[in-house]
C-alpha cells in the first residue's frame, strides 16, 4: 500500500494535562446544547500534526481545539474542491496554513516557516474528509450526546 503524501492527525492530551480539562468540561450539562463559541474555543483540545511528504507543516506539539480545526478544514476542503485556493488558521496563534492550487496539485505552506509541500488535490480532499470523519467519531464516542449538537452535526455532514 502506497504511503499517503499528506497526513493530518490529532492526538488526545495526556492524562493530567491542562488540555484534558477541555474534554472534561464538555461532559458537564447537556452536550447537545453546548454553544458554537464554546465548542470552537473552550472544548476538546488536541495535539495536531500536518505532514506533506517529509515536510512538517504543523508540528504535533501544536495544541488546537478540535471542533474549530474541523470546521476550518471543512470550509477549506469545500474551497479546494471548487478549484479555489484556501487557508485555515488557529485561534491559539497567528499562524495560517495556505492551500494554493497549482494544476492538479495543491501547495501547502505555513505563514510561520518557509517549508512547503505539494499534494494531489484528490488526495488532499480525501485526507481532510477522513480527518473529519475521525474527529466526529472521536467526539461522539467520548460524549455520545454530542451527536445531537447542530455544530457537531456540521462536521459529520462533510
Amino acid at each position: 500500500m502506497r504511503k499517503s503524501v499528506i497526513q493530518l492527525s490529532f492526538y488526545l492530551p495526556d492524562p493530567g494535562s491542562a488540555w484534558t480539562k477541555t474534554w472534561d468540561a464538555a461532559k458537564q450539562g447537556d452536550p447537545a446544547a453546548i454553544s458554537e463559541m464554546d465548542l470552537r474555543y473552550k472544548c476538546f483540545g488536541v495535539n495536531f500534526e500536518l505532514m506533506v511528504g517529509d515536510v512538517e507543516i504543523v508540528s504535533k506539539k501544536r495544541f488546537v481545539t478540535l471542533v474549530d480545526l474541523a470546521l476550518s478544514l471543512s470550509g477549506a476542503v469545500n474551497r479546494i474542491s471548487a478549484g479555489e485556493d484556501a487557508a485555515f488558521g488557529f485561534t491559539e496563534s497567528e499562524e495560517v496554513i495556505h492551500l494554493r492550487q497549482d494544476g492538479d496539485l495543491v501547495a501547502v505552506s505555513s505563514s510561520k516557516h518557509p517549508m512547503r509541500g505539494a499534494v494531489g488535490r484528490e488526495e488532499l480532499v480525501g485526507e481532510v474528509l477522513r480527518f473529519l470523519r475521525e474527529a466526529y467519531s472521536r467526539l461522539v464516542t467520548e460524549i455520545p450526546g454530542l451527536s445531537a449538537n447542530p455544530v457537531i452535526q456540521r462536521i459529520s455532514s462533510e
